[in-house]
């Protein structure tokens, strides 16, 4: 018996080694289950807690699709209830992942960020953060310092990058991009494409037992969102 290694890919970079500040990338996101129970029934056991407060979190999981980093591996978390609150007693961190969460969905579909058509809505309403596993979206990735001696710098998710920059289509479609590093000047988005109002979805009503605070006035008659555990609009556009 013999092993013919021609056909073997090149070697795996060294344990640790960062992709560098600024890369652009493909992405996909797997949900790391933390054993906390979320906001809905679909998403049971799928938080993890903080152990310094009374945060919870998503523990997720990025691997990139194609290109010169493909299967490397990082990780980051987003809260998505508790923590610090704001002057009006909201989640600062969950208003953070949750408009996140939303630019990944954007990105995902190619839904230019400033379409509020019914169409455009309706594919941004998920029955639960577990229907979020799984979504692939281009990205830029930054190198995170660490402020504590015994941990290592690590990749986080700089900015998700939206079907309106220029770059979007050349990542879904895995060419290289011309990184550009976190403390470079910020890109500036296409002019026609610049939103001129808030888009309205930022005005709905959050769904019974999110955490989203003191409901406001919806900008739009509420429409039913997708039933807990049903597959999420994403997936089937």
């Amino acid at each position: 018996m013999s092993y013919d290694l021609n056909d073997a890919g090149p070697q795996m970079a060294p344990m640790g080694e960062l992709i560098p500040d600024g890369t652009f990338a493909k992405v996909i996101m797997k949900i790391r289950p933390g054993g906390t129970n979320g906001a809905t029934p679909v998403d049971a056991g799928l938080l993890k807690a903080s152990p310094h407060s009374d945060a919870k979190m998503l523990d997720c999981e990025f691997t990139v699709v194609e290109g010169p980093f493909a299967r490397r591996k990082f990780w980051q978390n987003f809260t998505v209830a508790g923590g610090k609150l704001d002057e009006k007693g909201q989640s600062r961190g969950w208003n953070i992942s949750k408009s996140a969460f939303r630019a990944m969905v954007d990105s995902a579909l190619g839904l230019d960020p400033g379409d509020v058509s019914q169409a455009a809505r309706e594919k941004r309403v998920i029955g639960g953060l577990k229907q979020l596993d799984g979504i692939s979206f281009a990205a830029r990735i930054m190198v995170e310092s660490s402020d504590n001696p015994n941990y290592r710098d690590s990749n986080k998710i700089a900015n998700v990058v939206l079907p309106n920059e220029p770059v979007h289509a050349a990542i879904m479609r895995g060419e290289a991009v011309a990184a550009e590093p976190v403390n470079a000047p910020p890109r500036k988005a296409p002019p026609q494409t610049q939103m001129q109002t808030p888009p309205a979805w930022t005005a709905q009503a959050p769904a019974q037992g999110g955490w989203s605070g003191t409901p406001q006035a919806p900008a739009a008659p509420a429409q039913p969102g997708p039933a807990p555990g049903s597959a999420p609009a994403w997936l089937n556009s």
